[in-house]
């Protein structure tokens, strides 16, 4: 194992920054779209309702690889030129803002109703005492799924080897592939991916002390 790090450690660099970068990338906005979802779906409007419930019911039940892959071969066939590490990024960004909008939902909906009402009836909007009023609420009651489903991510990157991605598990397949020591190779690969995740898990937890 420790060969494999000296001997081919700018390989395994380049693919841990592809890999930390598209994760940074897919965390921010799968938030942001898993957030926007989960409000489509306590929205008054029927018709954002129905859209938000679609959009989380397509792409939670519909494989990550299958959504990288249209990225990949799709649309740059029939709509836009985009590289490997793009595709990866997107699919991974479209396919974890599902899930976390269903998580962000179900805090929304274990926020009182009361809050709602009370902001409301002081003169806020329903998106004012949504953004000031329930979603800070609703976010400290979901930080451990929440938590959950980034390391998740994380780990679901490694759909970017599929679509050239040059993440970490691509890199890893190169060098497993030219030096035929599979063992050692994985064995890297799992303690480079160990090291983005088990601070991320690690500070979920402090977080969830820390707001609890």
């Amino acid at each position: 194992m420790i060969s494999v790090f000296q001997q081919h450690w700018q390989e395994l660099l380049v693919g841990f920054g592809n890999t930390l970068l598209c994760s940074v990338i897919a965390l921010f906005f799968s938030l942001i779209i898993g957030s926007t979802f989960a409000i489509f779906e306590v929205l008054p409007s029927r018709f954002l309702h129905i859209l938000g419930r679609v959009y989380i019911e397509v792409f939670r039940n519909i494989p990550l690889l299958v959504i990288g892959m249209f990225f990949y071969a799709v649309v740059p066939q029939y709509v836009v030129s985009i590289n490997g590490f793009t595709a990866g990024t997107i699919g991974l960004t479209l396919y974890t803002s599902a899930f976390i909008a269903e998580t962000v939902r179900a805090g929304i909906q274990a926020v009182d109703e009361g809050q709602m009402e009370g902001a409301r009836a002081n003169g806020l909007t329903f998106m004012q005492a949504m953004w000031q009023i329930v979603l800070p609420q609703a976010f400290r009651y979901v930080i451990p799924p929440l938590g959950n489903q980034f390391i998740n991510m994380v780990k679901n990157s490694s759909v970017l080897a599929f679509v050239a991605g040059f993440d970490l598990m691509y890199q890893g397949d190169l060098i497993a592939s030219t030096t035929f020591d599979t063992f050692n190779t994985y064995i890297a690969v799992g303690i480079l991916y160990l090291i983005i995740t088990l601070p991320l898990s690690y500070y979920m937890r402090y977080l969830e002390k820390k707001m609890g």
